[in-house]
């Protein structure tokens, strides 16, 4: 806990626009959507945005990314990047990820699986 405490205050991930301007992300940064049922992303949109997160890690490379890939093994990246990347789709999904669950996101499909069944808070 306290290890990635201090990497939450030190270190940031970078998080590419995916291609938008600046006049665009401005106007669409500020709309929100609301709804009176369900705040729950279809799977696809996790696919998509969980893949996005691990595509604009600088140590990756993006035509590597697929649903099953392996952070380590397939990435080859190290547990301090996989940390890093862990916290990444936490601020993407504005989630709270508890370390025991964090420590066993090691690839795509754990992060997508997690994602999908923990709705986004507000």
């Amino acid at each position: 806990m306290a290890l990635r405490n201090a990497i939450l205050r030190h270190l940031r991930v970078p998080v590419q626009t995916l291609g938008l301007n600046q006049s665009q992300i401005g106007f669409l940064g500020s709309i929100r959507t609301f709804s009176s049922h369900d705040d729950h992303l279809s799977r696809e949109a996790v696919v998509d945005r969980v893949l996005d997160v691990v595509k604009s890690f600088p140590k990756v490379d993006p035509s590597k990314v697929t649903p099953e890939v392996h952070f380590q093994n397939d990435l080859g990246l190290d547990s301090l990047d996989t940390v890093e990347i862990v916290m990444a789709i936490e601020e993407e999904f504005k989630l709270e990820i508890p370390d025991k669950e964090a420590d066993k996101i090691d690839s795509c499909s754990l992060a997508i699986e997690y994602v999908y069944n923990h709705p986004m808070s507000s």
